[in-house]
């Protein structure tokens, strides 16, 4: 199975291509995955821990890598049957058991982690050279587990938390050197990267960036995955986004469901 699993892991990688980007819609639930899987343009299943929290009435700081397995288990076999790439959001990899949880998402059929430098419990966020050190950490456990080309998705949250953008540029560059495919510098629902940013970010980082669009709510001003294609960018994802989009239909639906009734 690693071999195979390698395989997998190998040409997933190889999706990550600069200006001609890897577009995932991220799912959270069997339904999402299903729909998602069947999609024409769809080339990898890709989870949003925040949305899998809410789809199971939790919050995002509730998951723990015990509860959020067997919620992954049921997308990975969705994944595995379809021949898609399967990649987790693993969140802050749950301190020290973050070798345990990239040998339990690959024991799945996952090829890559999403991994986040702020602890998700509490907010707060890591040392770099800690951060850097879990990228090394996860990246072995894989290769101990016959996943050599195993993708880590770096996350840097530093713009998000008040910082500069170069600072989290700085951060995303140290996780490329350790060994991640891309770094993702995550602006945060009340923070915009702009053509200028998103340039300098394509330009520092190499292209090998994940950057986020807007679905829900997308203003004139907003970039699309079309945009961020041709400014040079790796890989782009919505994050939770299908989640709320969801959320919103049905309670739009219940509203007409229920119309007239007193």
């Amino acid at each position: 199975m690693a071999l195979n699993l390698n395989a997998t892991a190998l040409a997933f990688k190889a999706l990550h291509k600069p200006g001609n980007p890897l577009v995932l819609a991220n799912v959270y639930d069997t339904t999402s995955a299903l729909a998602l899987a069947a999609h024409p343009h769809c080339r990898a299943l890709a989870t949003a821990s925040y949305a899998i929290a809410a789809a199971n009435g939790l919050r995002d700081q509730d998951l723990t890598l015990d509860n959020h397995l067997p919620l992954l288990a049921q997308i990975a076999a969705i994944a595995n049957k379809a021949g898609k790439p399967f990649t987790v959001d693993l969140q802050d990899g749950y301190d020290e058991r973050i070798e345990e949880a990239v040998r339990a998402v690959i024991a799945l059929g996952a090829v890559g982690i999403n991994l986040e430098d702020s602890d998700h419990v509490t907010g707060e966020m890591m040392g770099v050279e800690t951060a850097v050190e879990r990228v090394k950490r996860a990246l072995q456990a894989a290769r101990e587990e016959g996943v050599p080309d195993f993708v880590v998705n770096a996350r840097s949250d530093a713009f998000m938390m008040g910082g500069t953008l170069d600072e989290a540029v700085e951060r995303g560059k140290q996780y490329l050197e350790a060994g991640a495919t891309t770094a993702y510098v995550f602006p945060g629902p009340a923070k915009n990267i702009d053509e200028k940013g998103v340039e300098m970010v394509v330009r520092e980082l190499g292209g090998m960036v994940n950057l986020a669009v807007r679905v829900v709510g997308v203003g004139p001003e907003d970039l699309t995955s079309k945009d961020l294609a041709r400014f040079g960018v790796a890989r782009i994802s919505v994050g939770p986004q299908l989640y709320l989009a969801a959320a919103h239909a049905l309670k739009t639906a219940a509203e007409l469901t229920f119309q007239g009734v007193v």
